[in-house]
């Protein structure tokens, strides 16, 4: 304690937050995203490092802040390997530092490598969220499907080289499966994209919607959310979907160009469960109508809706 010059008596209060107990830094540290504390308190201190390491705030891996979720495209140094590597290189400490409490991941452009060693060290992951990664194979989601049985939600959007076969996977081995997320990219028209996504990434956008389709419908019976942006999913498939998966309350079809309004009316006409859909209505710049693609003028038919069709 100091004395004033009029002999008032003042307590100094240490400003050493190093000083603060761990349960009070957990508190504050665990306030924050997760990429605020790797920008700012790990490199404070040696005291905040080790918290930060603590199983307790590390129980979530989320890195969607760090993306534009309007336009999940618009930087092209997400797409190169350095930035691969440092995904992989944080989600490797999340998890070495989860001793096994991680039951959440959310992040994009993460490889193989990372996820086999999530699958390995991760046995209670309930979400698993890995958009645009185009380094992820069927291989690391099989390890994730034997490995991790109580994934409840799954985005796997824009992930190209993930097949159908690993939807069966996922399904067989992951019994509390309820949101599924299986978007593409808009293939009408791929102006959004150009200068970010590599063209080679593009071009192996997969083509058999139904065979993902029949995947999902046979396998995923507790399905209560599904998204299926751009999938090329016809009538058929869609069918299976729809009697496989009869607790469905919400579906996102948009810019499932082969389904038309009379097959999305028909085949939901039996999920008494179904709260809201997104049809594929959507809008078709002038520059994609090319005859020997779309058969000329034969896309004015039922399954576009001419208040949203624009010319």
């Amino acid at each position: 304690m100091d004395t004033t010059d009029t002999g008032e008596t003042v307590t100094e209060f240490g400003s050493d937050w190093a000083e603060l107990t761990q349960e009070c830094l957990i508190n504050i540290l665990g306030r924050l995203t997760l990429e605020h504390r790797w920008s700012g308190p790990m490199l404070v201190c040696k005291p905040w490092l080790q918290v930060c390491k603590d199983p307790c705030l590390n129980s979530a891996f989320d890195l969607e802040p760090l993306f534009d979720l309007e336009r999940p495209f618009e930087s092209a140094r997400w797409w190169t390997p350095e930035f691969e590597r440092r995904i992989d290189s944080m989600l490797r400490s999340v998890v070495h530092w989860s001793a096994g409490s991680l039951k959440q991941i959310r992040t994009r452009h993460c490889s193989n490598q990372s996820l086999s060693h999530v699958a390995q060290r991760c046995p209670n992951l309930e979400v698993l969220s890995i958009k645009s990664c185009p380094n992820v194979t069927d291989s690391s989601m099989a390890d994730i499907a034997v490995r991790c049985p109580m994934i409840r939600e799954l985005d796997i959007s824009y992930c190209h080289e993930v097949s159908h076969e690993s939807l069966v996977l996922i399904g067989r081995n992951c019994p509390n499966l309820k949101i599924l997320k299986r978007n593409m990219m808009n293939w009408l028209d791929t102006s959004e994209y150009a200068g970010v996504v590599p063209d080679e990434y593009l071009k192996t956008c997969p083509q058999d919607g139904n065979s993902e389709a029949a995947a999902i419908g046979k396998s995923m019976p507790n399905l209560e959310h599904l998204e299926l942006r751009f999938s090329k999913v016809s009538a058929k498939g869609f069918t299976l979907i729809s009697v496989g998966c009869p607790n469905l309350g919400y579906l996102d079809l948009f810019g499932c160009v082969n389904l038309t309004s009379r097959d999305i009316e028909n085949t939901t006409s039996n999920l008494k469960n179904l709260k809201e859909i997104k049809k594929p209505n959507f809008y078709i710049p002038r520059s994609v109508f090319h005859s020997e693609r779309y058969g000329h003028w034969r896309l004015y038919d039922e399954r576009f809706q001419t208040d949203v069709f624009r010319i």
